[in-house]
């Protein structure tokens, strides 16, 4: 497993990481049994970073991984959850103060640990940036003092959210950015953002490389917010790929673990057979000639787009109609 700094938090993480989510039944129903096979998996396999939030599975996911990593050496893994988001479905985000610290203290109860390594604020396209900036940060910044979490991050879908709150606060304040959907095969629009990321000092995290799911044989869930012409875009190089039994998650996990400057991409399952290929496809070396085929096939959708969240924090649509998009992703 290859490992890369995540920005100046001196922290090594390994280029494909774990996200928790599956462990909340987000995709399907979980047992506890494959969520401890998975975890145990995932370690062995030389994975070092997991990020859950208590948002997953209203919780679910932070209580079995906490029971996964019972007994494991706190050394062995570099542990990030999140506040701020609770449940989507029921519109519950609350950013302040009181609501940050209390979520913190809940989330190393359920995981069973003293501190986390990183604490984000999760999904701030949903929040007012002033409260993020005034009210959320600072609190996190008191909670690090007190050592029960060693960094901060955000995290979010739109881009143009990192700027909004990297712009306005000083360096050091924010530590990480988590972006999801935005360094896979079909849509690289992170990269634009990597040189300021640089410049601010801030680590990147990189999450969702399937697309959430349209770069699978299995395809886009209902719920995806994708609009037609990205699903159909995407069916077409999964068909591709499949008629030439080749397998398009494999060079997706490749290709989103590939550029040097994405510290991490994280990949989520409650599969331990899947984790473990993901891991062995990151120690493969990518098919060069089957990535420029694909990326020729997905040209016509390249870099298309969709949002969510506050207007004012939504991301410009490229390729699709904003009223196409379902406002809602798990």
């Amino acid at each position: 497993m290859e490992y890369r700094k995540l920005g100046h938090t001196g922290m090594e993480v390994s280029v494909l990481s774990f996200g928790a989510s599956s462990l909340g039944g987000v995709f399907h129903q979980v047992n506890l049994h494959d969520c401890m096979e998975t975890v145990g998996a995932a370690l062995e396999g030389g994975i070092n970073f997991i990020d859950v939030a208590p948002a997953y599975g209203e919780t679910l996911a932070e209580y079995n991984l906490g029971k996964a990593l019972n007994g494991v050496a706190r050394d062995r893994y570099y542990l990030a959850t999140k506040i701020g988001a609770y449940s989507e479905a029921r519109g519950d985000y609350d950013y302040s103060a009181e609501r940050t610290e209390r979520s913190l203290h809940e989330s190393l109860e359920r995981l069973g640990v003293a501190y986390v390594d990183l604490i984000q604020c999760h999904d701030i396209e949903f929040a007012d940036h002033d409260q993020i900036v005034d009210e959320t940060l600072p609190t996190l910044q008191r909670l690090k003092k007190e050592g029960l979490a060693r960094f901060v991050g955000i995290t979010g879908l739109p881009l143009r959210i990192f700027p909004s709150i990297l712009d306005r606060v000083d360096r050091g304040i924010v530590d990480t950015i988590l972006s999801f959907c935005h360094y896979e095969l079909n849509d690289d629009s992170l990269t634009d953002l990597i040189p300021y990321a640089k410049e601010k000092g801030v680590g990147i995290i990189n999450a969702s490389p399937t697309g959430m799911g349209v770069l699978t044989t299995r395809g886009a869930p209902v719920w995806h917010p994708a609009g037609k012409t990205i699903i159909e875009g995407c069916r077409k190089v999964v068909d591709y790929c499949a008629a030439k039994d080749l397998d398009i998650v494999k060079l997706a996990v490749q290709y989103s673990c590939s550029h040097p400057d994405i510290a991490t991409t994280l990949v989520s399952t409650a599969r331990p057979k899947n984790i473990l290929d993901n891991i062995a496809f990151v120690q493969q070396p990518m098919d060069e000639s089957l990535l420029s085929e694909i990326l020729e096939l997905l040209k016509p959708i390249h870099n298309f787009n969709f949002s969510r969240g506050r207007p004012e924090h939504r991301d410009p649509i490229r390729g699709m109609d904003q009223a196409e998009i379902p406002q809602t992703i798990p």
